[in-house]
């Protein structure tokens, strides 16, 4: 079933608030814990109403996951991480990444507790590895071109890096005093400091 098929629905009952919802009750009880009652009961409508959008609770489990990943591919696809020095794709990279994670906070947030206990989980545990990939190939990268240290194995960086941006999920809460832009910032002022071979700016 496609995005536009599950979206036609029923007057008032929409898929992006069934989808707000649903997250809502997996990041609190845990998918395996949640029933489709529960759900209902949320949203106050009926099991059938929600069957209307889709046909159980594995496919809005996958709807909320592919949010969360197309968003994170998305940004790997933006002409900022695809030209350019590897270092500097790396920043865009992590950049992106900070703001997909502030603009879709739980649906990231649920991604992170995936564990692969189903098929839906599991593909989309396939797909975080092939992101993981990308971000050490352009660590990888921006070592053989001098601008990250060479002393790190680039897939210890790359975890202790994204290990970082995940952590936000923990704290980080949006519309406060700090913007995505703010906390991007500051992330990467603090983790390319050290990963850096040379200072920003020194002389290659």
């Amino acid at each position: 079933m496609t995005a536009a098929q599950v979206r036609r629905g029923r007057p008032g009952h929409s898929l992006d608030t069934l989808l707000d919802v649903a997250v809502a009750v997996f990041i609190e009880r845990g998918y395996d814990a949640t029933s489709m009652e529960e759900l209902a009961g949320r949203l106050g409508i009926t099991k059938s109403a929600i069957y209307h959008h889709v046909p159980g609770k594995g496919e809005l489990l996958r709807l909320a996951l592919d949010r969360a990943l197309d968003a994170l591919f998305a940004v790997t696809e933006e002409p900022g991480a695809t030209t350019g020095r590897a270092i500097d794709r790396l920043e865009h990279v992590v950049r992106g990444s900070v703001r997909v994670l502030a603009a879709e906070l739980p649906f990231v947030t649920l991604l992170l507790r995936v564990r692969g206990n189903s098929e839906v989980e599991r593909a989309a545990l396939a797909r975080r590895r092939r992101f993981d990939r990308f971000v050490t190939d352009l660590v990888r990268a921006a070592e053989v071109e001098g601008d990250v240290r060479p002393d790190v194995d680039p897939a210890v960086t790359s975890r202790l890096l994204f290990g970082t941006v995940n952590s936000l999920t923990e704290w980080y809460r949006p519309g406060g005093d700090l913007s995505a832009d703010d906390l991007a910032d500051a992330l990467v002022t603090t983790t390319f400091s050290g990963l850096r071979a040379h200072p920003k700016g020194a002389l290659r």
